[in-house]
């Protein structure tokens, strides 16, 4: 009953991160002049509550156990990398695009292990995951190796790395999560000892 209970936070808690990614990468693609150190303390905060999430996501126990396989190493990445960027707000934007972007590239491969994971398990939508995973690492690669264009681009870049990673993560969550009910209360089970 606790397992499910930390599962269905886990999945929630990826759902609406997934969303405020989609939500925070379209601002910064659609106001582009923010300031460096908004930027660096939104995402910094946005890093900090998915690094605890996926924490979350690692110590549940999914039927699967596939979305969730790598989470504790990341989980804890992201928290120590948000921290960073809430700390650090000297050069931010530099800082994020080159700790994003090898996050998403190495979250994408990831993702891509999870993909081939789940259609040996036989799940129908495995091939989202796989697609999800191929178009973000592309961005992820861009946002790496962009060129010196200047902030407004980079924010852009930025806010579009973002959609893809939260879309990534949605899919993930939605296709590779699943939560097993149990039917029995511990009351119900009967233990019985056999004599020899």
């Amino acid at each position: 009953m606790k397992s499910e209970k930390y599962i269905r936070t886990a999945k929630t808690g990826y759902i609406i991160i997934s969303a405020l990614m989609c939500i925070l990468g379209i601002v910064f693609t659609a106001v582009p002049d923010l300031s460096a150190n908004l930027i660096g303390r939104l995402f910094g905060v946005l890093i900090v509550l998915f690094g605890v999430i996926k924490l979350i996501g690692y110590f549940s126990k999914d039927l699967y156990r596939l979305a969730f396989q790598h989470d504790l190493a990341l989980g804890l990445l992201l928290i120590v990398l948000g921290g960073i960027m809430l700390i650090d707000t000297n050069n931010v934007l530099n800082i994020i695009c080159i700790v994003v972007g090898i996050y998403i590239l190495l979250d994408s491969l990831l993702k891509i292990q999870i993909a081939i994971d789940s259609k040996r398990f036989g799940l129908s939508k495995w091939w989202l995951i796989m697609t999800a995973a191929i178009v973000t690492g592309i961005v992820g690669l861009m946002l790496i190796i962009r060129p010196d264009e200047g902030v407004r681009f980079a924010t852009v870049l930025l806010g579009i790395s973002l959609i893809f990673e939260g879309i990534l993560n949605l899919v993930t969550a939605l296709t590779a999560v699943k939560i097993m009910r149990s039917s029995q209360s511990s009351d119900d089970i009967i233990d019985i000892e056999i004599n020899e």
